[in-house]
């Protein structure tokens, strides 16, 4: 009995384990067929899955989170060659959008979501010194000043006299009996 249910539970785990590369490969599981890139206020599109059908390869859409269909977005249609087909805007406002890509003959080749930034503000430096000429003098002090062997031996002494003290008053509470 107990063979049976442990023979039972290896097998589904086996099964489980067997269909999970089949379940990933799946259409959820599918990698898109396309590549977005932004510079600046530039939305770029590249994809390789189109094939040239009566002169067009397809359209390109980017679609603002309030458009819902694939027909309200700003279209391009795509241009290349039959290894790689591309298409652009320019004059994108900031915020979130999702590019679609639809090949001439109906099939959609990816949907993928990106996010244009707000152009950055260039900075303005507020100090005209001059940087210091021996860099920074940060730490304890050691890289400041050079201490000389007599005030590291007083130093390494003192460190030594505590350690001896602290370890003389850790035995002497530990064992109230000795000295």
């Amino acid at each position: 009995m107990r063979t049976t249910r442990l023979l039972l539970r290896s097998g589904l785990t086996v099964a489980a384990a067997a269909a999970l590369p089949i379940w990933l490969a799946g259409p959820a599981g599918a990698v898109s067929g396309i590549s977005v890139n932004t510079t600046g206020s530039t939305v770029s599109v590249t994809t390789s899955a189109c094939t040239q059908v009566n002169g067009s390869w397809g359209t390109a859409s980017l679609l603002t989170s309030s458009q819902g269909s694939f027909a309200q977005g700003r279209q391009v249609a795509l241009s290349g060659t039959s290894v790689t087909q591309s298409a652009a805007w320019s004059g994108v406002s900031p915020g979130t959008y999702t590019v679609v890509v639809v090949c001439s003959n109906g099939i959609t080749a990816g949907t993928q979501a990106v996010i244009v930034a707000p152009p950055s503000k260039p900075t303005i430096s507020a100090t005209s010194a001059p940087s210091p000429s021996r860099g920074v003098m940060g730490g304890t002090g050691g890289t400041a000043h050079d201490y000389g062997p007599v005030t590291i031996a007083v130093g390494g002494a003192l460190v030594g006299v505590g350690l001896i003290a602290t370890g003389w008053v850790l035995r002497r509470r530990s064992k109230p009996y000795r000295l």
